[in-house]
């Protein structure tokens, strides 16, 4: 096989590769998005079936009566409420903080309060009798 015949087969297959990355890698990428919402809607059903459960358990007489007593402590006409309280289940009181002495600013921090802050001008120098500074 002659030099340029190959020169001509390379350039031949390398256009064939160039030709076909392009679509291979859409294919690839399509597919992983088909894969990633195959998954998405799996979960997606699975959502929807727990919440039809939840609607049709909310839905039950029962259910509502039984949330009722223990949730908002109502009761049916007729019965007699008792609330039992058994000493030594009150909360506990919460304990207070301790209470730490500040410790004083490192020298910078006073060394900053001290420049940024405005000075008060000095009073004038008392006067003499004769109405003149000393």
């Amino acid at each position: 096989m002659s030099t340029g015949r190959a020169v001509l087969l390379a350039a031949v297959l390398c256009g064939l590769a160039l030709t076909l990355a392009v679509p291979l890698r859409t294919y690839f990428t399509q597919r992983a998005d088909a894969h990633e919402l195959a998954a998405q809607r799996i979960q997606l059903e699975q959502d929807v079936a727990s919440l039809r459960d939840r609607r049709a358990q909310q839905q039950d007489p029962f259910y509502i009566k039984t949330e009722a007593r223990d949730r908002l402590r109502l009761v049916m006409p007729g019965e007699t409420p008792y609330i039992v309280q058994v000493p030594g289940m009150e909360q506990p009181a919460v304990p207070a903080q301790p209470t730490k002495a500040r410790e004083p600013d490192p020298w910078y921090t006073d060394l900053w309060r001290s420049i940024s802050s405005p000075q008060t001008p000095l009073a004038d120098p008392a006067p003499t009798q004769e109405g003149k500074p000393r």
